[in-house]
């Protein structure tokens, strides 16, 4: 199975097209959004062409291929007129013999993971790209589409095979790999 892995689009329909000309070219199975999808928030400055009905739009249409969990910018306004559940605090999954716990990460993070979290912690919300190993876990970040901080890249994952892959959002490159342990 291939996830196509994306966060903090924070109402940038320039980076949301981007990030949908990616997820032409990825051809994965599911898309895996760790919130903020619409609203830029009171602490980010607004992203290019703020445009949160565009964002709208091209997320409807891939709408049956989205899972979703909530940020601490989405609301049940946002879920509205979006055609996939958004509220949900977390999510797990189970793909290639890897557990993954995702959230967005102002609720569970690195430093509050879910009481018996074993596998990835994969968390959005910083907007820096992360890999963090830890006894029973591995905290990843897949940074921010729009809004990148720390001097990061406009970025997303992809996970396939095992492996979770950070790339740019406008070149499609790849900048950096992790190996998942089977838990």
């Amino acid at each position: 199975m291939k996830l196509f892995i994306a966060s903090d689009i924070h109402g940038s329909s320039a980076y949301c097209e981007k990030l949908m000309e990616r997820y032409e070219e990825e051809k994965p199975d599911k898309v895996l959004l760790l919130g903020d999808i619409l609203y830029h928030g009171p602490r980010n400055d607004l992203p290019d062409l703020y445009a949160p009905k565009g964002v709208i739009e091209m997320l409807n249409s891939i709408a049956g291929e989205i899972l979703c969990v909530c940020g601490n910018c989405d609301c049940d306004v946002d879920q509205m007129v979006l055609d996939f559940p958004i509220l949900s605090d977390y999510s797990f999954l189970y793909i290639d013999g890897v557990t993954i716990y995702a959230t967005h990460g102002h609720i569970y993070n690195q430093n509050k993971p879910m009481k018996g979290a074993k596998g990835i912690l994969l968390c959005g919300h910083t907007h820096v790209p992360c890999i963090e190993e830890y006894v029973d876990f591995t905290y990843l970040n897949p940074g921010s589409v729009s809004i990148p901080k720390k001097g990061s890249r406009h970025s997303y994952m992809v996970f396939e095979n095992g492996v979770f892959v950070w790339k740019d959002v406008l070149s499609g490159e790849v900048y950096q790999e992790y190996k998942a342990r089977q838990i």
